[in-house]
């Protein structure tokens, strides 16, 4: 459960007025924190990145990220690297919860603390876990896509990589939520990448195999503006609807014109500053919790405009 301290953190950070941030510098060492995020190109892992330098500068530690672009032997070198290099803890975005069990291991036979954000791993050395309610995203969502058809229809599912546990359990949760709603039935189930390109050539297929659905989910903002390419192409924009997660600005402005009907706001942004705080109270001794959430918000257009950045 999160503690009141990281819950203000999360919330008031962006407020922080110099005089506290000059006193929570005076109050850390300085640490240097490596830094292995699945994604250097999805918008999701961008924002995620600008949280953490942000929150480095404002703590005094210095960052140092290693590149993985969805590439799994390309992230375990990488952590490697950081072991290597001995660095004070490291944060990682797992691509494959078991793949990185052993770059895990090498960290915690260093002694090295190892804090998963947004994805986890199946490691006994993993020391914490920032993460969502993943089941319950999944729940909030296959909950959504069933009043937005009616409650009776066929659904496509893009489901994210097999390996990540982090899409393992909100497709739990999805199952959950549809099961409750027996007129929903998932016909196409497909695990995919991360990427804009996988969600157009699936969805180009979901359309070709079930020309029938009124619903696609996707794993991702990145699937689903994809996906969304393949049914405005199609003809087929306002009778299929099509769902993403992680409220990236293409995908808010996606749903503010009607082509994309759901995203969930994560806030990477606060996301990448709550993990590297919680590296530094861990490095400190303030170990909490062994697991950090953050809230999610199901953005459509209902209130899409509050999530909009102001036009300038």
């Amino acid at each position: 459960m999160i503690s009141k301290r990281i819950f203000l953190g999360l919330v008031l950070a962006p407020l922080l007025s110099t005089s506290v941030m000059t006193h929570a510098m005076a109050q850390t060492k300085e640490y240097t924190i490596g830094v292995a995020l699945a994604s250097d190109t999805n918008p999701f892992y961008i924002a995620m990145r600008r949280g953490i330098e942000a929150r480095a500068k404002e703590l005094g530690v210095k960052v140092v990220f290693v590149t993985a672009n969805e590439v799994i032997a390309q992230q375990v070198t990488g952590i490697n690297d950081l072991v290597a290099r001995k660095v004070d803890g490291i944060l990682v975005s797992p691509i494959d919860a078991v793949a990185v069990a052993a770059a895990y291991q090498a960290a915690g036979e260093a002694r090295i603390p190892v804090i998963s954000v947004a994805r986890h791993a199946n490691s006994p050395h993993q020391s914490a876990y920032v993460s969502m309610d993943e089941k319950g995203v999944g729940r909030d969502i296959a909950t959504w896509i069933g009043k937005a058809v009616g409650g009776s229809a066929d659904v496509a599912m893009i489901t994210g990589p097999a390996g990540a546990a982090t899409f393992r359990n909100i497709n739990a949760g999805l199952d959950e939520g549809f099961k409750a709603q027996p007129q929903i039935k998932i016909v196409y189930r497909k695990d995919a990448a991360l990427t804009r390109e996988d969600g157009l050539k699936y969805a180009e297929d979901i359309l070709v195999a079930r020309p029938g659905i009124k619903a696609i989910y996707c794993a991702n903002d990145e699937v689903a503006l994809g996906a969304v390419q393949a049914v405005t192409a199609a003809g087929k924009r306002g009778q299929i609807i099509v769902t993403g997660m992680n409220g990236i600005p293409p995908a808010l402005q996606a749903v503010k014109n009607g082509s994309l009907g759901l995203t969930v706001e994560l806030n990477p942004v606060s996301w990448g500053r709550l993990g590297l705080e919680t590296m530094v109270d861990w490095l400190n001794g303030k170990r909490a919790s062994d697991l950090v959430t953050v809230r999610h918000v199901l953005i459509d257009a209902s209130n899409v405009a509050n999530a909009l950045p102001p036009a300038k």
